[in-house]
């Protein structure tokens, strides 16, 4: 069975799903999205996924003409008719079609789109072995410029950073803020453990408040571990006993070296394991079901 893509009403063959050229989404990035996940027919976090979507569609002025129930179903009926268990959900909300220049205004109607497919961002053996990080040039957009708790579909100062990574033959890079503090990666937040502190960057830093990354604090609590948000260097990491990143798609994923500095053992440590086991227990309770 073809994979089937719901745009504005109606669900298209993967091949067939298409958007107009006019589109101010693929013209100037004007738009927001979600990555959302899905295990065993339960969409994890759903909840916090659409509240974000519509906060960050309020934050850029784009009006959603659906509600937050409907939007839930679309996405829901997607899932069924492309008979997904275990999927990454991609749910767009774009301007819409207007001209050629910036005006909102020309733009009638904002669009939508659900995507539900499989991604795998690192290969199993980084889940195993650990990740390696390098610090890329490119800093992580300040919050008066565009804040990067919009998830906009703008990611080219994230691209950038992957692509300076990639091109220094790393597979993820660390950004930092135009100050020099710990930011967050490309697609990931980050965390550090010392002792038995779980720390992580502060949201007021401009990062993005990830889901996941507030749903591995909260199991950071249940398990003991004294959970900050704070100011972060490269030295704190450097210095860590333990570090990993959160995200959606990627989930947990330690890191064992930062500019080929060791991280603690070099190994996944021994807490980040334990949080990876309890998140993968959530991610089994906590969500919509279909």
């Amino acid at each position: 069975m073809s994979l089937k893509v719901y745009i504005d009403g109606k669900f298209y063959d993967k091949k067939d799903a298409k958007v107009s050229v006019f589109d101010h989404g693929f013209l100037y990035g004007d738009g927001v999205f979600e990555g959302i996940r899905s295990y065993s027919r339960l969409v994890f976090k759903f909840k916090e996924h659409i509240d974000r979507l519509y906060e960050s569609s309020h934050g850029i002025m784009l009006k959603i003409n659906i509600s937050k129930k409907e939007m839930t179903k679309i996405v829901i009926d997607t899932l069924k008719l492309n008979e997904l268990q275990d999927a990454y959900i991609r749910l767009i909300v774009t301007r819409g079609v207007g001209d050629l220049g910036l005006d909102p205004r020309k733009c009638k109607d904002s669009s939508i789109i659900v995507i539900t497919d499989k991604i795998q961002l690192y290969p199993e053996k980084l889940y195993r072995d650990g990740l390696k990080l390098i610090t890329v040039p490119t800093p992580r957009n300040i919050t008066e410029a565009l804040n990067p708790q919009i998830k906009s579909l703008n990611y080219l100062n994230n691209i950038l950073a992957k692509i300076e990574a990639i091109n220094s033959g790393y597979e993820e890079a660390l950004m930092l803020t135009a100050s020099g503090y710990v930011a967050e990666c490309t697609g990931d937040n980050i965390f550090i453990i010392k002792g038995d502190s779980l720390i992580t960057p502060s949201v007021y830093l401009g990062i993005l408040k990830g889901i996941t990354r507030s749903a591995v604090m909260d199991i950071g609590k249940k398990i003991g571990l004294k959970v900050n948000e704070d100011v972060l260097t490269r030295q704190n990491l450097f210095t860590a006993d333990e570090c990993f990143l959160t995200g959606t798609a990627a989930e947990i994923v330690p890191v064992v070296s930062i500019e080929k500095r060791i991280i603690g053992t070099g190994k996944p440590g021994k807490i980040t394991s334990n949080l990876m086991k309890e998140f993968k227990k959530l991610t089994k309770v906590d969500g919509v079901r279909y």
